[in-house]
């Protein structure tokens, strides 16, 4: 797990602005989901034989006896909610994004945290491809304006159920001659869920299934008229991809259109986000039939990228105004004149630690004030006090009892 100290916050403001910015330029809404659900919604939705649910989950038993677990990801969430909170009343078609913590006790690695941040969305009513490359579409514009030009769009399709049991049984018969040479997790879900072999990014089962039957091969005529019109819509709009038959995606979930994007800037675990078409979930969970698409992306693995590609950080506005006191008198009407200001938006910081006026200011330049104001036992006096401008060291005397005066030369 990993702490998000004071330095590092500005990445993460701008991340989450760029992603804040992105929904709301394609009309997405966001959606909160609670820390921990019963554990049944996620075995039931992402899959028993899956690494989530098989080792990863936090599970634990709370004081009313039953299980619960710490969210190991956001749709089932958001499809649990969206179900029981009868959304589809209000409207048949729901556009959705969530920015959540996760949980996961994988094994540590680069960009791989057991406490992490992720940002998805979740488009559910609508069957259209478009609205699979729409998906897609925000991911990509999001990790454009958050600077981001070092990735790969990869996808594929792993068709309807109806499709998918049929290919199960296909690559049943691949893989069974072959089965002691796969690692052993890989041996274990074969029959269950053989599709995880494709998923598997261990040497000895990637070189053993080098002529794997892909899925696309295995389409319905309506699956593969879907997929075609992902692919016709993709580069009508200019967006690049690589089609990637072995691309599966590790939830049980996904039907139809998967995708992935890659970057080869964050190590082995080089997903910056992934997702697809998930149109019986709903079902699953005791909901109406709903066709719905959807990804997560993780935010550890963007800002990684980033730092990598030497994104430069658009800050915040700085400070405007770094009040100096000297003396005790001089705190309450510092602290009085203050909260006047920042009522009006001036961004204020008071020095706390009866410091020299030398040491406040060295502290003011340090911190990025833009002007600093004096109030000491001679401003006490006459009412008014010097305002410099750090910048151009020009200094300006101004009346502490007229805070709107004060915000005017602070703005200036």
């Amino acid at each position: 797990m990993k702490d998000v100290l004071p330095e590092d916050a500005p990445s993460w403001r701008y991340l989450d602005w760029c992603i804040r910015e992105t929904m709301r330029r394609f009309d997405y809404k966001e959606i909160q989901f609670p820390t921990f659900e019963e554990t049944a919604l996620f075995t039931r939705s992402i899959g028993k034989a899956t690494d989530i649910v098989e080792k990863q989950m936090y599970t634990f038993t709370d004081a009313g006896k039953r299980s619960m677990t710490l969210t190991p990801e956001g749709t089932a969430s958001v499809v649990r909610a969206y179900i029981e909170h009868a959304m589809a009343r209000k409207t048949p078609y729901a556009k959705l994004f969530y920015i959540a913590r996760m949980y996961r006790q994988e094994a540590p690695q680069a960009g791989r945290f057991r406490q992490h941040t992720q940002f998805g969305v979740e488009a559910i009513g609508s069957e259209s491809a478009a609205q699979d490359v729409e998906v897609i579409q925000v991911l990509v514009e999001t990790l454009k304006l958050a600077g981001l030009e070092s990735y790969e769009l990869l996808v594929n399709s792993i068709g309807c159920s109806e499709d998918r049991v049929g290919y199960k049984k296909i690559l049943i018969e691949y893989l069974e001659p072959r089965i002691e040479k796969l690692c052993p997790d890989c041996r274990r879900r074969f029959r269950l869920n053989p599709l995880r072999v494709l998923d598997c990014k261990k040497e000895e089962c990637i070189g053993e299934t080098g002529d794997v039957p892909f899925t696309g091969d295995h389409l319905c005529a309506e699956c593969a008229a879907h997929f075609d019109s992902v692919k016709t819509y993709l580069e009508a709009l200019g967006v690049d991809y690589r089609l990637t038959p072995r691309l599966v995606r590790g939830l049980d979930y996904y039907t139809r259109t998967v995708f992935e994007v890659v970057s080869g800037l964050v190590g082995a675990q080089d997903s910056l986000g992934g997702g697809g078409r998930y149109d019986n979930l709903a079902e699953e969970l005791g909901g109406e039939p709903t066709p719905a698409a959807g990804f997560a992306s993780g935010m550890e693995r963007i800002l990684i990228a980033m730092e990598k590609e030497k994104v430069e950080i658009k800050e915040s506005a700085p400070l405007d105004l770094l009040v100096a006191v000297l003396g005790d008198e001089a705190m309450a009407e510092a602290m009085k004149v203050a909260r006047s200001l920042r009522e009006k938006g001036v961004s204020c910081h008071i020095d706390m630690m009866g410091r020299t006026l030398k040491a406040q200011m060295r502290q003011a330049n340090k911190i990025g004030a833009r002007k600093v104001l004096i109030i000491g036992e001679n401003e006490l006096k006459t009412g008014r006090a010097q305002l410099k401008n750090l910048g151009s060291g020009e200094q300006t005397e101004v009346s502490l009892s007229s805070t709107g005066e004060i915000q005017k030369e602070v703005a200036r």
